[in-house]
């Protein structure tokens, strides 16, 4: 599986912003899909999760009311839409698969269970 994010760039503080990440290959093998992001210096971090059915989503505490994870399964398609960007959520953002279908805290908000990963695209905020 091969996952492919764009839509970052430049925004000031308050503005919205939507990332997708489009997914190839074998796609059939994905059940959740998740966003992460990393600031300079900083841990990458966990922002938000959706199953492949769509029913599912979780999100950072950080993000949460903010940030919204969706899915288009037919388009192999995901996005996160960001909304009242502020200064704290400047990052590289990366989109990730997994094939496990486990849902629970730890099976799906850390870096080390994503099998598969895109290459990240940046975002910067001016305040």
């Amino acid at each position: 599986v091969q996952l492919q994010a764009s839509g970052g760039g430049l925004v000031q503080n308050g503005d919205s912003l939507r990332l997708s990440c489009v997914a190839s290959g074998q796609t059939l093998s994905v059940s959740v899909m998740g966003w992460f992001r990393q600031a300079p210096g900083k841990e990458r971090e966990f922002v938000a999760a959706i199953g492949w059915n769509g029913i599912n989503t979780l999100y950072a505490d950080s993000v949460k009311g903010r940030f919204a994870i969706s899915k288009d399964a037919l388009k192999n398609t995901g996005w996160l839409q960001m909304n009242h960007i502020n200064p704290g959520d400047a990052a590289v953002y990366y989109c990730a698969a997994k094939r496990s279908a486990e849902w629970s805290s730890g099976a799906v908000d850390v870096p080390s269970v994503y099998t598969y990963w895109g290459q990240g695209t940046l975002v910067t905020v001016s305040s």
